[in-house]
């Protein structure tokens, strides 16, 4: 399957765009500063499952349209979802929320290379995506807000990635104080890997990318694999795994191009020339 393969017009709450091994995905539902609604979710995770079928694509990006990356859940599908949890046996409530923690869940073990563009507000939804891509940039416009239990709700679905991102320490002070964060305060604490002025964005995204690119494919989806396990499992235990993931990688063809292009002084194929 190709880019080609699935229509990149066919979408309606956000746009999609392909530039060489690159696919910029826009959340764009401006008018509601991109609140996620179902269709959103939906719409993420099909374009997420096309790049990855692709075996085109090596880095997804993600950004907002209108100056704002995303406002967190929409209000009338959690408010339709309220109204079906009135019928007895049926947790509609629960089942959209689940929808927001799948997509995250997709975005977060995906082998793709994944980069954030965050400007503006960033809360729910959006906050989750922001705490899994692998790059986040940050203009000096981003707003993180956290404002769940001021609501009387819980940040759910975003939680596990709050620790993830920035440690369970930082993680629960966010969550208790309903925290506020400008670009300096989440450079600060890791929220974010690089802060940038708005005209300076664009720039430090092709910087970005062009680093992703320099790296193999299949080296970086094994990278993301085995970091994604040293977080939960202690070093001595991986030990053996890591030894057979290093020794595939060696032996494979990337790593036979990778070394043979090092010693030739020539770029490996999987480089942009």
């Amino acid at each position: 399957m190709s880019v080609t393969d699935f229509d990149l017009t066919a979408f309606q709450t956000i746009a999609a765009r392909v530039d060489g091994a690159v696919l910029h995905l826009t959340l764009n539902r401006p008018e509601s500063r991109n609140a996620m609604s179902l269709a959103m979710v939906a719409e993420l995770r099909r374009a997420l499952t096309a790049a990855e079928a692709s075996g085109a694509i090596r880095v997804v990006v993600l950004r907002g349209a209108g100056g704002h990356f995303c406002a967190g859940g929409d209000i009338k599908d959690m408010a339709a979802a309220r109204m079906k949890a009135q019928t007895p046996g049926e947790d509609a409530v629960a089942r959209v929320s689940a929808k927001f923690g799948a997509l995250c869940v997709a975005y977060s073990r995906t082998p793709l290379a994944t980069v954030a563009v965050l400007e503006g507000t960033v809360m729910g939804g959006g906050f989750g995506l922001a705490c899994v891509a692998d790059v986040a940039l940050a203009g000096d416009s981003v707003a993180f807000r956290l404002p769940e239990t001021t609501l009387g709700v819980v940040p759910a679905q975003i939680a596990p990635y709050l620790v993830e991102r920035i440690g369970y320490s930082q993680a629960k002070r966010l969550a208790v104080s309903a925290a506020r964060l400008d670009a300096a305060a989440a450079l600060a604490i890791g929220l974010v890997h690089e802060v940038h002025s708005g005209d300076a964005l664009d720039t430090a995204l092709a910087t970005v990318i062009a680093s992703i690119l320099q790296c193999a494919p299949g080296a970086v989806a094994q990278t993301k694999r085995l970091v994604a396990m040293a977080r939960l499992t202690p070093a001595a235990e991986l030990v053996e795994e890591a030894a057979a993931v290093f020794s595939r990688a060696v032996q494979g063809p990337e790593g036979i191009e990778g070394t043979t292009a090092f010693l030739q002084r020539r770029k490996p194929n999987w480089a942009p020339q």
